[in-house]
């Protein structure tokens, strides 16, 4: 068995493994890099160029798993693209999103690598989408090698619970088995309800670790922190000040529209208008569509009909009043330069009634983790573009992730009782002190960090 990591960075980036197993090649994601611009974003796929790649599986429709897809198409025009049947309904309109967000930042950024494909492409490409259930196992070797009598490994979808259609992967070969976690949520989210890994074996383990350096309050529990967004929420409103929660279209956006209509149902905060994005919008009518396919929470909660959308273009972020107390639910989570998200926060962070509350994960190299470390009252830099700002408005922190927590993960490891263990997905520091801990609870476990590029024979 073969492995190489083609994110081009140490830490959380282009997600893309590419693994041989007895005869087969498989890409297991197709990333791209949420903080580099132009193609060096994309995986290192030139480091497999030459392989015959069978199939290309993805794990979800996040930028950062599924963003690079036709790229990857070019490099392997014969590979099948399996997806969960949720992500089938999803990732045309994910790569239809960043053709335009790429047009976007070629004429304001200047990037002239960009787009890195097309419209065209992407409609091209769509044909070759095949969307299962979960827990179905299907062959994916490439056809000649059905035909010549090769025994095909197997892959199966199994829900991690991070967002719509998200998966952990399970390869089976005829004597070995590997599992990649994507990025995975054992626990509860408002929506979604936890993974379901139950009785997962492999031999390597492919793992996600986002969470390694974050360690939970021993009183922690997720319903405290949701009432204490509420009573937050509530008093930034009584001020007559806006609440802005940035976050990731996909997922993020439909998990806090759901909490917000629980919140206004129980009359915790004032039934209002709530101020979203467009692509958040078309990502929200997907959920409730697809409801009924969905291992989740509430499963009669149709967010259009529970809250009063109103969907925020540019124009509007740059211009409307922020008087009279609003809530955004709005793109991009890490704040992105010309954003909704960014524009809003520019607005509101000089005036102290205002709200910023992030309730995901940020990196800390972008703009909303730069406004998230700063300390109150004191200027810093923001972007390239505005360059040094003042936080004036209140910025908290609402731990509502829909990431596993280290110790979920650290568990589930002992569950699978995996001869290897690959991290990834993860800051230095994360990766590190998962490493630490499997070798000291499962000695006989091999723990492997490898480097961009780095190919493993396992």
């Amino acid at each position: 068995m073969r492995i190489v990591n083609l994110n081009p960075d140490n830490a959380i980036g282009a997600t893309a493994w590419f693994l041989e197993l007895e005869g087969h090649r498989l890409l297991m994601d197709a990333g791209i890099h949420p903080r580099r611009e132009g193609r060096d974003s994309l995986p290192l796929f030139d480091l497999v160029k030459r392989e015959e790649v069978d199939a290309i599986a993805i794990s979800h429709c996040h930028h950062d798993h599924v963003g690079a897809l036709p790229v990857a198409m070019r490099y392997f025009p014969q590979a099948h693209v399996l997806m969960t049947e949720l992500s089938y309904f999803l990732v045309e309109r994910v790569l239809h999103n960043s053709v335009n967000v790429m047009k976007r930042q070629r004429e304001e950024l200047g990037i002239k690598e960009y787009p890195l494909f097309s419209h065209d492409e992407v409609d091209d490409i769509a044909p070759l989408f095949q969307g299962f259930k979960y827990n179905r196992e299907i062959d994916w070797a490439a056809f000649h090698k059905a035909r010549a009598g090769f025994l095909s490994p197997s892959l199966e979808f199994f829900d991690a619970g991070h967002a719509l259609g998200s998966a952990g992967l399970m390869v089976r070969g005829q004597k070995e088995s590997v599992f990649f976690t994507g990025d995975v949520c054992f626990h509860d989210q408002t929506l979604l309800k936890r993974a379901r890994f139950e009785d997962v074996q492999a031999d390597v383990l492919i793992m996600e670790s986002t969470r390694g350096n974050r360690q939970l309050a021993p009183d922690f529990s997720r319903e405290s922190e949701v009432e204490r967004l509420a009573v937050s929420i509530q008093r930034v409103l009584k001020r007559r000040g806006s609440v802005l929660l940035p976050s990731f279209a996909l997922g993020r956006t439909q998990e806090i529209l759901a909490l917000l209509a629980l919140l206004m149902a129980e009359e915790k905060i004032p039934r209002q208008p709530v101020y979203i994005g467009g692509l958040g919008r078309v990502f929200t009518e997907i959920y409730d569509l697809q409801s009924h396919r969905t291992h989740r929470q509430y499963p009669n909660l149709q967010l259009h009909e529970a809250l009063e959308l109103q969907v925020l273009d540019q124009q509007q972020s740059e211009k409307m009043k922020l008087t009279g107390g609003k809530i955004f639910v709005i793109t991009a989570g890490m704040m992105s330069e010309n954003t909704a998200a960014y524009n809003l926060a520019l607005r509101m962070m000089g005036e102290e009634r205002h709200a910023i509350f992030f309730v995901g994960y940020t990196d800390p190299e972008t703009p909303g983790g730069r406004l998230r470390a700063a300390k109150p009252g004191e200027a810093f830099h923001f972007s390239a573009v505005a360059g040094q700002v003042a936080k004036i408005c209140e910025v908290d922190d609402f731990d509502l992730t829909a990431h596993a927590n280290r110790d979920d993960l650290l568990e589930f490891v002992g569950e699978v009782e995996p001869r290897v263990v690959i991290l990834g997905h993860g800051e230095p520091e994360s990766r590190n002190w998962f490493e630490q801990q499997i070798r000291a609870r499962h000695p006989r476990i091999k723990v492997l960090q490898p480097d961009p590029g780095e190919s493993l024979e396992v």
